[in-house]
């Protein structure tokens, strides 16, 4: 029994202010994607599906799908309005892809396994994937998903404020995931959530939170749509910038007895790209990696 990779990089990057998805961060050029294959190819994962917008298919092909697919079966899958349901009339002034659910969605006829999703602008860390992989092959084939969580303070940008799935756990299960919005860390070490302007609320610095790497199975795709198709039907006309989010159908799901989800923890740093300030720290983390012998000289081989 193998696992799929599901990679979601069809982002727009707008608060980065490009395609960060496709952007070399490693000394060698090396996207943050190519980490978490690498990772994922050595904990036993056998396909990566790429989650992209049209036309980017030739340049992540080039990049890295067309390399790794000697190693591991590579699928892509597009996410645009196209696949949305034809009963929802999409606002002519509808730009911005439909969240992480539709993201999901859109990859369901190549996934016949249990599966993993990650973000491609995200790192992630070796013992993540290979905590993540025993449970895939243990994970029972309904009702039941998984989740690596890492702590808040882990996940903050020090150049902006950034949205954080927070986490409840009860006896090693997920109990709760809160959706919450202008996460800032501050200057003297805290971190508030801004949501509702000044003075903010502070948060736990080691509060679990999701980082949109879960584990599921092919049962997961029929309770998504139905999620979906009710978000869509929810929708006011001009609501043209919402996202039907992953954490949230699963926080639903929960509530209704319906999905159950163990939490496993990793030691892993996590570390992104969400402003463009966050480039030269990401850089200079990798480097270091590369330094230890945490990863080859190159991933381009």
């Amino acid at each position: 029994m193998g696992a799929t990779l599901l990679i979601m990089a069809a982002g727009m990057g707008s608060r980065y202010g490009g395609n960060k998805q496709v952007d070399g961060l490693g000394p060698n050029g090396e996207i943050l994607m190519e980490y978490s294959i690498y990772d994922a190819i050595r904990a036993g994962f056998d396909q990566v599906v790429f989650v992209i917008k049209p036309g980017m298919q030739d340049q992540v092909a080039a990049i890295c799908g067309d390399r790794i697919s000697k190693k591991i079966k590579v699928d892509y899958a597009f996410q645009d309005f196209s696949s949305v349901p034809s009963f929802y009339k999409i606002p002519a002034e509808r730009v911005k892809p439909f969240g992480t659910v539709h993201a999901v969605l859109v990859a369901k006829d190549k996934i016949k396994q249990p599966f993993a999703v990650i973000n491609a602008d995200d790192y992630y860390g070796v013992s993540a994937f290979s905590t993540i992989y025993p449970k895939l092959q243990t994970i029972s084939p309904e009702g039941e998903a998984v989740i690596v969580s890492y702590e808040l303070r882990n996940t903050v940008s020090k150049n902006g404020a950034v949205t954080r799935g927070i986490c409840e756990v009860k006896d090693g299960y997920l109990s709760k995931v809160v959706e919450t919005f202008k996460i800032q860390a501050m200057p003297d070490g805290r971190i508030l959530n801004l949501d509702n302007g000044e003075p903010g609320t502070p948060l736990d610095p080691l509060a679990p939170i999701s980082m949109n790497f879960w584990g599921f199975t092919p049962w997961f795709f029929g309770k998504l749509e139905e999620y979906f198709n009710d978000f869509l039907r929810s929708l006011e006309p001009d609501a043209i910038k919402a996202e039907c989010l992953l954490p949230s159908a699963v926080d639903a799901f929960m509530h209704k007895g319906e999905l159950r989800v163990p939490m496993l923890k990793t030691d892993s740093v996590w570390f992104g790209v969400t402003y463009k300030e966050d480039k030269p720290i990401v850089q200079a983390d990798l480097r270091e990696l590369h330094e230890k012998g945490v990863y080859p000289p190159t991933l381009h081989e």
